[in-house]
């Protein structure tokens, strides 16, 4: 598989990066129709994706180079080369949700509210950015002889990145599905960050390219510390609605 998609001037332009600025490109543009939707600021968001996209792509190569520290401490100036791939997913999440609660906060805006219309753009990118593993021959399983299998570095395997890409697209309808209906604030957010988690976890047991931490790998252990967070945001959130609910029921019978 030619990692290459075309030459501009001499430049070679990879699959890798083309499939992450597509996906990031339709994230967006789903995202903003929400906003539109809901009519929120549609200038406000766009400044606030102009913080996140770079906020995110800086954690999620931070992310990988933590984990692969010793390959990079031998080749420092490949920290910098990307066009190959090396991005962490998880290290993007980071970046992007820090630098949306810090606009956020900065435009005194409801946090949670946003980063449920943001949820569908970000696991809509994931999923057209993964393919960019399958080009560069990276992010892939255990050799199998399932009739799904792909044929990668020699042998037939799991293609994990299509497992992964597959898994986003349910969490995206699933999302999609719940805005309809959307109870509180960061209902949203707080399901694509455990649906997606929870798929991460399963998939990523039929890895063979990724750093192991005692008998789990680092990325199924991040996941199992969002499903965690996920659920807890849930919880929480959906506990202050209700305590808002009861707090507006009374104060309308002492009226």
């Amino acid at each position: 598989m030619d990692p290459i998609a075309f030459h501009v001037f001499g430049l070679a332009i990879r699959w890798y990066g083309l499939l992450i600025t597509l996906g990031m490109v339709l994230g967006i543009l789903l995202a903003l129709r929400e906003v539109r939707r809901q009519g929120e600021n549609v200038d406000w968001f766009i400044d606030m994706v102009l913080f996140a996209v770079p906020a995110g792509l800086i954690g999620s190569r931070l992310l990988f180079v933590m984990l692969n520290w010793p390959y990079y401490a031998a080749n420092l100036p490949a920290i910098l080369n990307i066009r190959e791939g090396g991005l962490a997913i998880h290290g993007a999440i980071f970046g992007g949700v820090l630098a949306g609660f810090l606009y956020t906060r900065y435009r005194r805006v409801n946090f949670w509210c946003w980063a449920d219309m943001a949820a569908p753009g970000l696991i809509l990118a994931q999923a057209i950015g993964r393919w960019g593993n399958y080009f560069n021959q990276e992010a892939y399983g255990y050799p199998t002889t399932g009739p799904w299998a792909m044929f990668i570095a020699g042998e037939y395997r799991h293609p994990t990145f299509l497992y992964e890409s597959l898994w986003n697209l349910g969490v995206l309808a699933l999302l999609l599905w719940m805005l309809k209906g959307k109870k509180f604030h960061g209902q949203i957010a707080a399901t694509y960050v455990a649906g997606y988690s929870i798929g991460r976890f399963w998939i990523e047991a039929l890895r063979v390219d990724s750093m192991m931490v005692g008998p789990l790998r680092a990325a199924q252990i991040i996941s199992l510390i969002l499903i965690g967070a996920g659920v807890a945001i849930y919880y929480f959130q959906s506990r202050r609605l209700t305590e808002n609910s009861r707090n507006a029921g009374e104060q309308e019978e002492q009226v």
